[in-house]
């Protein structure tokens, strides 16, 4: 059976439907799934912007979404959902040492699809600043993401980690590279996580298997300057599959806006299928 799945960094909920979230939602009724980050709302906001754009059927028929919303502790900012189609078996939250804030930017939800469980995880990494308390706790997040990462790729399942993850992991990964070796979201050390990821672990970068060998696509464009007009770019919301789903994976896409204007987050939809 296809399973559709979509991360989205909304850059809050709110917003991007009032800038034209629910008109791509209607463009792209096949999605299954839907992984956001940055929803910086109330599960109320969220289900209520949903619900007022149900999902289609084929035959043209409103169904029902089902909603998993890990709110962050300070208000009004981070937070992850995922937004499903059927409802899942089971969803946690739980990240790290117990004295380790990781709310909103972790949740974990299985869906049963067919006679299999595939395990979705919409996940908002820090942004990170060098030299600041901000960077420690992205450093944080991340061991402790890799640490929950080695155990679902040893259960040898169906896993996929989606999100915004905030480190361009490879040169291709960022348009202006040279010009942020110095800065957080391409440091040395952020980018040896990655390395651990996909060489150690063995989690499949799906967007750059699409693309080997090719700069980008990218995911996210400042707001400030012409970024966006001459895709000064950066690849940072991924889907990371272990490899019995990675084999499964076809149609990557990132739904790039049509122009600057027309543009409802900073970020763009990254939609896979995956045939399980």
């Amino acid at each position: 059976m296809p399973l559709k799945v979509a991360t989205i960094n909304v850059n809050g909920i709110r917003a991007a439907f009032k800038n034209g979230m629910a008109d791509w939602l209607k463009e792209n009724p096949e999605i299954d799934v839907l992984a956001l980050q940055e929803v910086r709302a109330e599960t109320k906001d969220l289900v209520d912007l949903f619900e007022a754009n149900p999902p289609i059927d084929a035959k043209g028929n409103p169904g029902k979404w089902f909603f998993s919303h890990d709110a962050a502790s300070a208000k009004g900012r981070a937070g992850v959902a995922i937004v499903s189609k059927t409802e899942p078996i089971a969803v946690r939250t739980t990240l790290g040492p117990d004295s380790f804030d990781s709310a909103g930017r972790w949740l974990e939800a299985d869906f049963k699809v067919g006679s299999k469980v595939v395990t979705v995880i919409s996940t908002y990494v820090h942004s990170g600043e060098v030299d600041t308390p901000k960077q420690v706790e992205k450093y944080k997040f991340l061991k402790a993401m890799q640490e929950r990462m080695a155990e679902l790729i040893a259960a040898g399942g169906f896993a996929v980690v989606v999100g915004d993850l905030n480190v361009g992991h490879t040169e291709l990964d960022i348009k202006n590279w040279k010009g942020n070796l110095k800065n957080a979201g391409f440091l040395p050390e952020e980018r040896a996580y990655f390395d651990t990821f996909m060489n150690n672990q063995g989690w499949v970068d799906i967007g750059r298997a699409a693309h080997p060998g090719e700069p980008g696509p990218y995911t996210w464009w400042s707001y400030r300057g012409k970024a966006f007009d001459t895709d000064a770019g950066w690849r940072i919301d991924y889907h990371l599959a272990t490899p019995k789903l990675a084999a499964k994976a076809s149609n990557y896409k990132v739904h790039r806006a049509a122009s600057y204007d027309t543009r409802w987050t900073d970020h763009s939809p990254v939609v896979v299928d995956y045939a399980v």
